[in-house]
């Protein structure tokens, strides 16, 4: 079923969205979807924003995937606000919000399983088996249900983004991938809805991890050896803030391989666990000169 709310509809079922977004009954409009956890901020409305300037008609999902949430990860405590991201998605200029069950979008497990390939061994991958397993689970399902023609990811998830846009390309899926730039609070941090579990003092020592990314960035752009880059981030991570190193890696992007003669561009990424919160940054740069790419987190 879908209730109208001023401009914006939300609708709770798979087949009222199917019918509603029938392809045969566009008229030729094209449909750009942001694929969400919710509990919004301003990154997930750069990403309506990117989708609103290039579509006729913006749906968003918002949807806590129990598939991609490892035992004893935050699944249950994960932030959750419906009536807050119905009023912020309408201000995006979000026309459909789809706010599935749990029920509804796994009533059933048929044993069918997608497994993601190498790049999922990698970053946090590496200590998260399972999570691109659900990711992509979940991607596919959504994209089958809303048959977009452009669906947009934030550069923050930067292995998540890789995996998706190789998952695409190898399985002809329809839609095309939008990356669209990390959003910083003014201190730097990486917008994000884990950002709210920090206590006072980690949300003051947080924006350490961008500093020292750009830290790496700037030996990268001097030919620092990739093994002395990762070192210095991590310790600068370690000796200026409480967090705890989950990785720092230097590797060749969107392959997640590590670097070598013809890497076009590179990814400088790491995860740091606070008390009860895990973040993740990231720096893209290009290997001919050091500079960020235009898809950069640099607004």
């Amino acid at each position: 079923m879908y209730v109208e709310s001023n401009d914006i509809q939300v609708i709770e079922t798979i087949e009222e969205l199917q019918k509603k977004l029938n392809r045969n009954e566009r008229n030729h409009k094209t449909v750009g979807f942001v694929p969400t956890m919710g509990f919004l901020h301003e990154g997930h409305l750069s990403l309506a924003k990117h989708a609103r300037e290039q579509n006729d008609i913006v749906v968003m999902s918002i949807f806590v995937n129990p598939a991609q949430f490892g035992p004893g990860e935050d699944f249950e405590s994960y932030p959750r606000d419906r009536e807050r991201d119905i009023r912020l998605a309408r201000e995006a200029g979000v026309d459909i919000v789809f706010i599935p069950t749990v029920e509804e979008m796994y009533p059933m497990d048929g044993g069918i399983r997608i497994l993601p390939g190498m790049q999922a061994s990698e970053l946090c991958g590496a200590a998260r088996p399972g999570h691109f397993d659900g990711v992509l689970k979940v991607v596919l399902k959504l994209f089958n249900i809303v048959d977009p023609d452009r669906s947009y990811f934030g550069m923050k998830d930067a292995q998540q983004l890789a995996i998706i846009e190789t998952f695409v390309r190898d399985f002809n899926l329809r839609t095309a991938i939008v990356r669209v730039p990390i959003v910083r609070e003014d201190d730097g941090l990486a917008k994000s809805s884990r950002n709210v579990n920090l206590t006072t003092a980690e949300r003051t020592e947080a924006p350490i991890i961008y500093r020292a990314l750009q830290i790496g960035a700037q030996m990268f752009a001097e030919g620092a050896d990739p093994n002395a880059i990762e070192q210095e981030v991590s310790d600068w991570i370690v000796c200026n803030s409480s967090g705890k190193i989950d990785y720092v890696r230097l590797l060749a992007y969107p392959q997640l391989v590590p670097v070598l003669e013809g890497t076009q561009e590179v990814i400088l990424a790491c995860a740091v666990k606070f008390s009860t919160t895990r973040l993740i940054d990231n720096i893209i740069m290009s290997t001919k000169d050091g500079t960020y790419v235009p898809y950069d987190d640099e607004q």
